[in-house]
C-alpha cells in the first residue's frame, strides 16, 4: 500500500452557479442537487423532493455531464452525505450545480471504479467530516477533498477490487429493478380488481366492464360490486401501534431486540437495523407490514425479522387470510394520505382510532382468495430477492473497509480471518 493525497490522484471541479430565475418545472436539462445522492445505498437517485429541478438558462457546456461521470456533494444537507459518490446515469441531461463536485481520475494512478468506493469509504468520509466547515449545514470544498490522505494498492489490484465491488452493486441494482417490476405488476392487478372492479367474473371477463351488477353503498358514497361490503381497516387487518421503550435501553451494539423508531429507518423494501433495545414494548413479526403513523404518514416497509417498533410505526398483518391484499390496501391508503397532503390537509400523524376506522371496501372472499393465488408468489419472490439484496449489501459493506485499508486482498482467503 502506498500513501497519497487525493489531490495527487484526482481533479475535483465545482459546478456552475445557476440562477434561480431559470429554475423550472419542465425542460430539457435537470440541475443536480444533493437530493440526487442516495447516501444510504451510495448511488444516484432521481430527486423527487422538488418541482423546479429543470434549468432553462444558459450555462457552459463543460457543466453538462456525461454518463459514467463520477460526482460527490460539497454540501451536507443530511448527516452522512459528505463523501457519498454517484455515477451519472445518462449523457446530455444533468447540469453540474455548484453544490456538486465532479471527480476526474488520473487513471495511470487511480482506477475510476476503485475511486468511487475509496471516496465513499470511512477512510475519506471521516477526514471530510473533520475538515468540514462547521455551520448548521456543513460544507466541504474541492481543496478539502484533495487534501484527504489515502493508501492505495497497485493499479492492477485497484482494478480487481473496483470491478468486484461494482459487480456486487450491479447485482443489487438488477435485483431492485426486478422487485420494482414485480411490485408494479401486482399494483396494477390490485388497481384493476379492487379500484376499477374489473376482476374476472365467472366467465373470465372483466366484471364491471362486462356489465357486472354494481350497488350503491351509502357509507362509501360509491357503487361497489354486488356482494361486496363496506367496512373499516380494522375489519381486515390486525394493527399494533408502536410504543417507544425507555431511551436508556437504546444501544447500537446488538443487545436486546432490533428496534425501529420510525420511517427514518426505512429502506426500499426492508428497514435498516441501526438501533437495539433491551426493554422492548411493542412487537412486529417477520413479514408484518410496517407503516409510518407520523410524517410521512403511510410510508411502508416489510419487517424482515421479529423486531420492536417505536411510536412512529404501526405493525399490520391480515385478518382475512391474504397478506398481499392487505399490503396493497396499505399502499392505497398512502395514496389517499398523499392526495390529502397535496390538497392542503397536512397529516403530521395518525392516531390509533383514526387508523383503525379508515373506511375500506371489503371484497368477497372468493375474489380475495383468487388475488392471493396470483399475487402471493409475487410477494414471496419479492421477499426472497429482498433478502438477497440485504445479503449482497452486507457482503459489500464488510468487504469494503478491509479492501480499502489493505487488511484483505482478492487473493486473501477470508475464511482464514
Amino acid at each position: 500500500m502506498k500513501k497519497y493525497k487525493l489531490g495527487d490522484l484526482i481533479e475535483v471541479t465545482r459546478g456552475a452557479s445557476l440562477s434561480g430565475d431559470f429554475y423550472a418545472a419542465s425542460g430539457k436539462y435537470i440541475r443536480l442537487t444533493c437530493g440526487n445522492f442516495d447516501y444510504h445505498n451510495n448511488c444516484f437517485k432521481e430527486n423527487t423532493s422538488k418541482d423546479n429541478l429543470y434549468y432553462t438558462g444558459e450555462f457552459r457546456t463543460e457543466f453538462l455531464l456525461d454518463k459514467g461521470d463520477l460526482i460527490t456533494p460539497l454540501t451536507e444537507q443530511a448527516i452522512g452525505l459528505l463523501g457519498s459518490t454517484a455515477w451519472i446515469p445518462e449523457s446530455g441531461k444533468y447540469i453540474q450545480s455548484q453544490d456538486i463536485a465532479k471527480i476526474t481520475c488520473k487513471e495511470e494512478l487511480l482506477d475510476k471504479k476503485f475511486a468511487y468506493y475509496l471516496i465513499s469509504s470511512n477512510m475519506v468520509k471521516q477526514q471530510l467530516s473533520a475538515a468540514a466547515q462547521q455551520t448548521k449545514i456543513r460544507h466541504t470544498s474541492p481543496d478539502k477533498i484533495k487534501d484527504c490522505t489515502v493508501w492505495l494498492p497497485s493499479l492492477a489490484e485497484q482494478k480487481q477490487i473496483g470491478q468486484l465491488l461494482f459487480d456486487i452493486d450491479r447485482k443489487i441494482e438488477i435485483n431492485r429493478a426486478i422487485n420494482h417490476n414485480l411490485e408494479a405488476m401486482a399494483k396494477q392487478l390490485y388497481d384493476y380488481w379492487f379500484m376499477q372492479f374489473d376482476f374476472p367474473d365467472e366467465n373470465g371477463k372483466p366484471y364491471k366492464s362486462s356489465g357486472g351488477a354494481m350497488v350503491y353503498n351509502e357509507n362509501l358514497k360509491r357503487n361497489i360490486p354486488e356482494g361486496w361490503n363496506d367496512g373499516i381497516f380494522a375489519d381486515i387487518a390486525n394493527i399494533t401501534m408502536g410504543q417507544s421503550p425507555d431511551g436508556s435501553s437504546y444501544n447500537e451494539t446488538g443487545k436486546g431486540e432490533i428496534f425501529y423508531q420510525g420511517s427514518t429507518d426505512f429502506g426500499i423494501r426492508f428497514p435498516s437495523v441501526r438501533m437495539y433495545t433491551t426493554s422492548p414494548t411493542r412487537y412486529a413479526k417477520q413479514g408484518d407490514i410496517l407503516m409510518s403513523v407520523r410524517a410521512p404518514v403511510g410510508a411502508v416497509n416489510i419487517a424482515n425479522s421479529d423486531c420492536c417498533i417505536g411510536r412512529g410505526l404501526s405493525a399490520i398483518n391480515s385478518m382475512i387470510g391474504s397478506i398481499t391484499y392487505v399490503y396493497y390496501v396499505v399502499h392505497y391508503l398512502k395514496v389517499r394520505f398523499d392526495n390529502l397532503n397535496t390538497a392542503g390537509t397536512t397529516f403530521g400523524s395518525i392516531t390509533k382510532d383514526e387508523l383503525f376506522n379508515l373506511p375500506v371496501v371489503v371484497p368477497s372472499n372468493d375474489v380475495i382468495e383468487r388475488f392471493e393465488v396470483i399475487c402471493k408468489p409475487i410477494f414471496n419472490k419479492q421477499m426472497e430477492i429482498g433478502f438477497e439484496i440485504e445479503s449482497l449489501d452486507k457482503q459489500r459493506n464488510e468487504l469494503l473497509p478491509l479492501l480499502m485499508n489493505g487488511q484483505a486482498s482478492l487473493n486473501y482467503d477470508l475464511s482464514n480471518g
